[in-house]
């Protein structure tokens, strides 16, 4: 019985231990950020169930435009543009016999050239799914009505023009009605905090100067130092951006954040490596192999294995010029999305990220922002979007931009 009772003592002694032991035991640890530098922003937005990223990215980006220069805090609309930019590319794709794709997409450029053109409003004057309902967009049902009809004008020889005076073709009265129908119409005088504007009365009256921004990418198939049209199909306005080597390139990025100016970021996330828990990282090529579909489907098809890549500092692929270009050619790198860059963060190994406002609402760990890798920003950037004052100085020169 005293034996028994020694080695019953001894075993919960053992189990004492091995419990400890496992209590003990360091736990992974994931990715721990220390933020370096950080200019302010507007709230996250959620764009739902639209393909409108290059509308709030670009709202994102103004509204701390105007936070830089003193004007205060905005919430601008972004279907106000929207609403405009879809009535122009449905033009755009007739007048080119659907050469020009209509769809959701878009770039920065559609709300630089759209503040000029049809000026701004303020989000209470005309807000996102009002129309039927709900707080948040649904572009569903609107993409597939008005899809089928301008394809069908593209397409087709149907040209019946009004009997008066303006002689406008009826079919843009048509798709302006289902423009109205489900995004409203767009207000043509309003009062905002008791003054009468008119959009273009309004967007004067922020002090926001078009001419003040403009578009950067890097890529070979053209010269560098020399404006031309990135050849992507959201570009269908036929934006300019200046081309410069990457690694310049990421020195505007730098130089950007450390004088106070944000930056519209567009940029491929059907990487494995843009996570849905706000990461953006590029891990060692050897290491994962890349998975097909869209970025939703990458991070769900991913093995465990292929996640843990994700779940802290790894090293990364610092690519090339060339390995940029190739991704570009290759259609690897594509115009998937548009956020915003408003900072600069290292994680506990001392790596630098570039902090990221996306419009995604209060999604991931970050609640709606990102921490995109240096490495992964250098790799997958399409284009960007900055003030000119944000430039260093070398480069503005070599861009003969003063």
């Amino acid at each position: 019985m005293k034996r028994f009772t020694l080695l019953a003592a001894a075993g919960l002694f053992s189990m004492s231990l091995s419990a400890q032991e496992a209590k003990e035991e360091p736990k992974e640890e994931g990715f721990v950020f220390t933020t370096v530098k950080e200019l302010p922003i507007t709230s996250i937005k959620n764009q739902n169930r639209a393909g409108t990223c290059w509308c709030y990215s670009s709202m994102a980006f103004l509204e701390s435009e105007l936070l830089r220069m003193g004007k205060g805090e905005y919430d601008l609309s972004e279907m106000y543009i929207v609403h405009q930019t879809y009535l122009d590319r449905a033009d755009a794709a007739v007048r080119t016999h659907g050469d020009v794709s209509f769809s959701q997409g878009g770039s920065f450029y559609d709300v630089i050239y759209g503040m000029k053109k049809f000026g701004l409003v303020p989000e209470e004057e005309m807000r996102p799914g009002v129309m039927y309902g709900d707080t948040l967009s649904n572009h569903t049902e609107l993409t597939a009505v008005s899809d089928a009809v301008v394809a069908a004008i593209a397409k087709g020889k149907h040209r019946s023009l009004q009997t008066d005076e303006n002689r406008k073709p009826l079919w843009k009265k048509a798709i302006a009605a289902i423009h109205d129908i489900y995004l409203g119409e767009c207000p043509e005088k309003f009062t905002y905090k008791g003054k009468e504007y008119t959009p273009q009365s309004f967007f004067e009256s922020t002090g926001l100067n078009p001419d003040d921004y403009i578009s950067l990418t890097s890529y070979t198939h053209h010269p560098f130092y020399e404006p031309f049209v990135l050849e992507i199909q959201d570009n269908w306005r036929w934006g300019q951006s200046y081309n410069l080597p990457i690694d310049e390139l990421m020195e505007v990025f730098d130089n950007a954040i450390n004088t106070g100016y944000t930056i519209a970021w567009g940029s491929d996330v059907s990487e494995q490596g843009f996570t849905r828990d706000g990461i953006a990282v590029m891990p060692d090529a050897e290491k994962v192999q890349e998975l097909s579909g869209s970025d939703m489907a990458h991070w769900l098809k991913m093995k465990p294995e292929e996640k843990k890549l994700n779940s802290k500092p790894q090293p990364q692929k610092w690519c090339t010029q060339e390995e940029r270009q190739e991704a570009y050619d290759n259609w690897e790198t594509t115009d998937d999305h548009g956020m915003q860059i408003y900072g600069i963060a290292k994680d506990q190994d001392g790596n630098e990220y570039y902090m990221v406002k996306n419009s995604w609402g209060k999604a991931g760990k970050y609640n709606g922002v990102w921490y995109a890798s240096k490495a992964f920003v250098r790799y997958k950037t399409m284009n960007i979007v900055v003030n000119k004052k944000a430039l260093p100085k070398e480069i503005a020169k070599k861009l003969g931009i003063k």
